[in-house]
């Protein structure tokens, strides 16, 4: 399976054969369905707000941090980049990229596991979810529909994960829909499961560059673990002058640059392979093959080290924790302060007859600065400097 430069390989989604839209639209003169669909993303609010919600670091601790918007793009260049080589959708995958953290909270997964637990009697929180609520209901931009009326397989993709229950609430909103995977126990499209994988190798790079960055993480500690020791290991032997400690910066990227090449060409040659074995005949039939696009062994083996390595050393670092707990007081909260106040809520929030999503929805939005001005001004309290 090596397709020419531009050709889609048989297995990968088509836009010409998409299963369409909720609201159906005229097809664009010179656009795709799946271009339209990245189009709406990136043109959306919830798109915006990204740039001031948080990954790791909280914004108010420096401007060089990732978001979740510079994490969103670095995503999607990845995913795109390995489509390339694969023969799979570009426009799709980078749609997916682009809208799979619209549903994220301020204060990152801090906020998240905050506003779940303050949404545990009325029916819980996920923010793959949340993202999918965000392009089907809670943007309104159009005249005659809410949401940004994206195709079934971007909606497919943007539904990372999703609980049972959640499943079957979406199926019998929408029979045989996104939610009938869970259900049924098969896979997204290709370019689904890539812009999962994707999602995965961007945010463990960028997390070791903004825990050096931060002073959290060490070069020195990082040689504990094998993906990243081996490139830094060959970095210095190819370029003996990055061991000068006012080189640490330059040893870091270009570490981490070796790292992202070998996760890339992994993905690339592994999944080539169990496609080939697999041979699907076309996208419906590679749903039902299992995961097809992974890591080899060894990789996924070096990568989950690295994620235990990170959770344990920089996730749950003291000073992390202790600024993602302000931050998860600040969602409480505020959803404390919406939810007993009457008039609390802006117009288009205020009139849902479900106010705990409504309290919710209104929260999930809000960036990190703007829920700490809401807290601040509803409370007196000012947790951050």
């Amino acid at each position: 399976m090596t397709p020419i430069h531009g050709a889609l390989a048989a297995c990968a989604s088509d836009p010409a054969r998409t299963r369409g839209r909720l609201h159906p639209v005229t097809p664009a003169p010179t656009r795709n369905a799946f271009q339209r669909d990245r189009d709406r993303i990136v043109h959306s609010s919830a798109f915006r707000r990204l740039v001031y919600k948080t990954q790791v670091f909280l914004n108010h601790e420096g401007d060089l941090f990732r978001t979740r918007l510079t994490h969103s793009l670095e995503v999607a260049q990845l995913a795109r980049d390995i489509a390339r080589a694969l023969g799979l959708h570009e426009d799709l995958v980078e749609a997916v990229a682009l809208a799979h953290d619209l549903g994220h909270t301020p204060f990152g997964h801090a906020g998240q596991d905050a506003l779940n637990d303050c949404m545990r009697a009325h029916g819980g929180f996920e923010h793959n979810l949340q993202s999918l609520r965000v392009v089907d209901v809670l943007e309104r931009r159009y005249p005659e529909h809410d949401g940004i009326n994206l195709t079934f397989e971007t909606r497919e993709g943007i539904l990372k994960h999703c609980s049972p229950a959640n499943a079957r609430r979406i199926e019998a909103r929408e029979p045989g829909g996104v939610a009938r995977r869970f259900i049924e126990g098969t896979q997204p499209s290709l370019e689904a499961q890539l812009a999962n994988l994707a999602d995965e190798i961007a945010y463990n790079a960028h997390d070791i560059d903004d825990g050096v960055r931060s002073g959290l993480l060490t070069l020195a500690q990082l040689a504990e673990v094998p993906l990243f020791a081996g490139h830094q290991a060959a970095a210095l032997h190819d370029h003996p002058h990055l061991a000068k400690p006012a080189q640490g910066r330059r040893l870091l990227y270009e570490s981490i640059r070796r790292m992202l090449s070998a996760q890339v060409y992994d993905v690339i040659a592994t999944t080539r392979a169990a496609i080939d074995a697999a041979a699907p005949q076309d996208a419906d039939a590679a749903r039902h093959m299992g995961p097809l696009v992974r890591f080899g062994a060894d990789m996924r083996a070096q990568s989950t080290a690295l994620k235990r390595f990170l959770f344990a050393r920089l996730y749950r670092h003291p000073q992390v924790m202790e600024t993602t707990a302000r931050g998860q007081q600040v969602v409480r909260e505020l959803f404390a302060i919406y939810l007993d106040a009457a008039d609390g809520l802006p117009p288009e929030f205020a009139g849902s007859a479900d106010r705990p999503r409504a309290v919710a929805d209104y929260i999930a939005g809000m960036t990190d600065r703007f829920a700490l001005r809401e807290h601040e001004r509803l409370t007196g309290q000012r947790l951050f400097a």
